[in-house]
Formats: structure tokens, sequence, C-alpha cells
């Protein structure tokens, strides 16, 4: 087995477990690879370091045991990773997340999808220049927040995770 540490495209690093060194490559080829986070394929090998296990037996001791000169040395500290909010559901928030995905099924449903062009679309029809109707789409933290300041109402609509977690 090998782990690799792996990075998608929307900069969420995560590791994982591969049968070998090809094992990766054939599954990431295939779409099988995916950010636990944002469940983006797009996902590529990060930097790291190798891990090299050494065991030094000095003569006339323990077979097996290792020097005090010899002892492996302790990992470097890894920085702290960001923790992310996660919930233990019973009964009642599963009916609620049911509902969450209903709501988002919804609003696809009645939208129309203006993707990167949100906006300018929605300041279009915030002042009247074309006609008013659901649109959705994406924006940037910053576009978001300029189009808030302007009075123009929009909500963010979260990518849903999928049922795998």
């Amino acid at each position: 087995m090998i782990r690799y540490s792996l990075l998608c495209d929307n900069a969420h690093e995560f590791d994982s477990w591969f049968a070998n060194s090809g094992a990766f490559d054939d599954q990431s080829e295939r779409g099988l690879v995916a950010c636990p986070f944002c469940d983006s394929a797009h996902v590529t090998k990060a930097i790291m370091s190798p891990r090299v296990a050494r065991a030094h037996i000095e003569a006339g001791s323990e077979a097996g045991s290792l020097s005090q000169q010899e002892a492996p040395v302790a990992d470097a500290p890894k920085p702290a990773e960001e923790k992310r909010p996660v919930a233990l559901f019973d009964e009642k928030h599963a009916a609620l997340r049911h509902m969450i995905r209903e709501l988002h099924g919804k609003i696809m449903e009645t939208t129309v999808d203006v993707g990167s062009r949100f906006p300018e679309e929605a300041r279009r029809i915030h002042d009247g220049a074309t006609p008013e109707q659901p649109i959705r789409g994406q924006a940037t933290a910053e576009e978001a927040k300029a189009l808030l300041d302007e009075g123009i109402g929009i909500l963010p609509i979260p990518t849903l995770p999928d049922e795998r977690n």
C-alpha cells in the first residue's frame, strides 16, 4: 500500500491510500478519485517528502533492537489541518437533510443557470435592463459582497455533499 497526499483544483488537501503507485493514475484517469470536501474529480498528487524507516542493529545488542543513537526521529509536527463542521445525524436531522436536498433540487429546477455571468445578469435584472427571472450561477466572494452592498438580494447555494459520507 502507498499513501499519497492529494490536492483538488479547489485547493483542498487530503490523503488517500492506493494498492501501488500505478493505482492512483489508473483510478484518476477513470474519474474514481474525488475530493471528500467538494467532490471534484480534478485531483493531483501534492508535493510530499518520502518517509524512510531506518533501523540499525548494533553488534552485540539484542537482535532486532534499535540502538539509542539510531532511534527513529519523530516526524516534524504537521501544520494544523483546518477543522470543518461535522455532525452525527439522528432521525430528525436526517429528515432535515432530506428537506434541504428537496429545496436545493427545487432551486435547481426553477432557476436559469447563467454561470459566471451571474453578477452582471443580477445587476441587469436589478436595474430593469432585463426582465425579472430567477437565476443562479457563480460569483466570487468579492462579487457577492459587491452585489449585497448594491442592495441586490442574493443567496449562496452550497453544493450538497454526496451520500457517500
